[in-house]
């Protein structure tokens, strides 16, 4: 079976992590994506050609997998006959540049349209290609501190926090945008520009909330942080520490389906007559049933919490984290950037 993009070549144009990631999709599903490395002080802030010996470069392995490369100087003439004719046979070209680069190279979408008519141009940049903020740097932290979520993510008292969600968003909203861009050209022959930034990947991010936003109004939901010890539901979306301080997430919305077998889990009496109707867990008791559970999951280690969640299949778990250090050992052929030569 052959892949879906298999007889695509994408021109990978790329300095930041999403848009070069998002070349990497390109690259998973069978396009030939070949990386331009330019040789003089034009891309002073791009990668080194290889990385330095002994290290291994996980970003590349991770944003340039899959991908070829060459290496050419657009100041010379044999560096812009090649740039051309690559551009000219290519199928998509990729770039997160500045616009101003762009034009100077005749890279720019009007640029690259001249001579492939049909070519999809795909670009990201931090706040979209028109506007007074067009020109600011595509840093998916400043386009995230735009939509107004940072600051009700913490707990009430802390600083906002930076979830880095926006950066993967973008890539699969230029990816995704890429290929259908590609499959409207099969059916009508046209070429056409994509665009994302990471402000559109933020409020993307963000689109539930600024929905419910839309439809409530204003409100203190919205304003403000919400404690974890003040959800409506103790039941969902909840959080408590086990007794080893990993964390415990309940997801359970329906509390008549769950409360039973939690309770139990918990050593407390499904009957009790505080908690024995989903009112009184929701609404007349809450704050008490909160610090009830806060009390029991404490009484164990994350462990034990996990084990009683597997065997009764309870909709809940222990938020996992990446360990601190690996006893596995990387080979050193996973280290090199082993990418082919584009004319082979």
């Amino acid at each position: 079976m052959s892949n879906a993009l298999e007889d695509v070549i994408v021109l990978d144009l790329t300095r930041d992590f999403s848009t070069s990631l998002s070349a990497a999709f390109l690259a998973d599903f069978g396009g030939r994506v070949i990386r331009l490395e330019f040789l003089t002080a034009v891309d002073q802030a791009d990668h080194q050609l290889a990385p330095t010996k002994g290290t291994w470069d996980f970003e590349a392995d991770l944003i340039h997998r899959n991908k070829q490369s060459v290496a050419l100087d657009p100041a010379t003439d044999k560096g812009r006959e090649l740039l051309v004719e690559l551009t000219a046979k290519a199928d998509v070209l990729v770039t997160d540049w500045m616009m101003a680069e762009l034009a100077a190279l005749s890279l720019d979408y009007a640029s690259v349209s001249r001579i492939n008519p049909e070519i999809i141009y795909g670009r990201s940049s931090g706040f979209g290609p028109k506007g007074p903020d067009k020109d600011l740097p595509a840093i998916d932290e400043l386009a995230s501190a735009r939509t107004g979520m940072m600051p009700i993510l913490g707990q009430p008292g802390e600083p906002p926090v930076y979830t880095g969600a926006g950066a993967m968003h973008n890539s699969v909203m230029l990816a995704f945008g890429v290929v259908t861009a590609l499959i409207h050209r099969q059916a009508t022959g046209e070429g056409q520009e994509v665009d994302t930034s990471l402000f559109a990947a933020n409020m993307y991010g963000a689109s539930l909330d600024i929905q419910a936003f839309l439809a409530i109004g204003e409100g203190d939901r919205f304003i403000h942080p919400i404690s974890r010890l003040d959800v409506s539901n103790p039941m969902s979306g909840s959080l408590y520490p086990s007794k080893d301080g990993r964390w415990v997430t309940l997801t359970m919305p329906d509390t008549d389906r769950w409360w039973p077998g939690l309770a139990q889990a918990l050593g407390i009496d499904p009957e009790d007559d505080r908690f024995n109707t989903h009112d009184k867990r929701c609404e007349e008791n809450r704050l008490e049933l909160i610090h009830l559970f806060e009390e029991r999951f404490q009484t164990q280690p994350g462990s034990h919490w996990r084990q009683v969640f597997d065997e009764k299949q309870m909709s809940a778990d222990v938020i996992g984290r990446i360990a601190t250090s690996w006893s596995w050992t990387i080979p050193a052929s996973a280290r090199s950037r082993a990418w082919g030569s584009p004319f082979s």
